[in-house]
């Protein structure tokens, strides 16, 4: 016979595979499609520990890497919202505690509780592990729009002062890469991928 337990956690297995079909605006390297959310945090959870020496301080790799791959578990429900869309951004924090409520609720109470509050320590970005979680979160659409020549960017008629104050906590939480994304910034202009005015 099965568990109430291991039926609690199958449900949510299943539940978090549609995380897959949530599109976010970022293109994959190639710009040849839209990356989902899946792909997006799999790529966070592995820059994790690639470049966890870049961390402003010492880190649990491991809490960061769980931080990274449930952080936008909550979009299955809330959905993506693009980071510049400022009326989208208004009601964001509600529609996604509500989906917390429901998606994590799914879970046997301890692993509830243990998700839901990693997602919190996330979002609310002031433990030495949300810190670096949130500035792999702001790294990772700045190479990727590198690399597809400017991307939503462009496509967005993004400027390069919105993407300065968007990943500012770069700088916070890993400033070992604050450089190198400072000089991608910059490059990007150069190129014409992002404009300046």
């Amino acid at each position: 016979m099965v568990s109430e337990r291991l039926k609690k956690q199958i449900q949510f297995i299943v539940e978090a595979d549609k995380i897959k079909n949530i599109f976010r605006r970022s293109k994959i390297h190639d710009g040849s499609r839209r990356e989902n959310d899946a792909e997006h945090s799999w790529h966070l959870a592995l820059m994790t520990f690639l470049l966890s020496e870049y961390s402003k301080e010492k880190i649990d790799v491991l809490k960061v890497i769980k931080m990274c791959i449930i952080h936008d578990i909550v979009e299955i429900d809330a959905g993506d919202t693009f980071c510049y869309d400022s009326k989208g951004n208004l009601d964001k924090q509600e529609r996604e505690q509500k989906a917390a409520d429901r998606i994590f609720g799914l879970l046997p109470e301890d692993q509830a509780s243990e998700l839901r509050n990693l997602w919190e320590e996330f979002d609310a970005m002031e433990t030495p592990e949300a810190k670096y979680a949130a500035a792999l979160d702001r790294l990772q659409p700045v190479l990727l729009n590198y690399l597809n020549k400017g991307g939503t960017w462009q496509e967005y008629n993004i400027k390069k002062e919105q993407v300065i104050k968007r990943i500012g906590q770069i700088e916070e939480g890993a400033p070992g890469l604050w450089e190198f994304v400072s000089w991608l910034i910059d490059d990007a202009v150069a190129k014409g991928y992002l404009t300046d005015k």
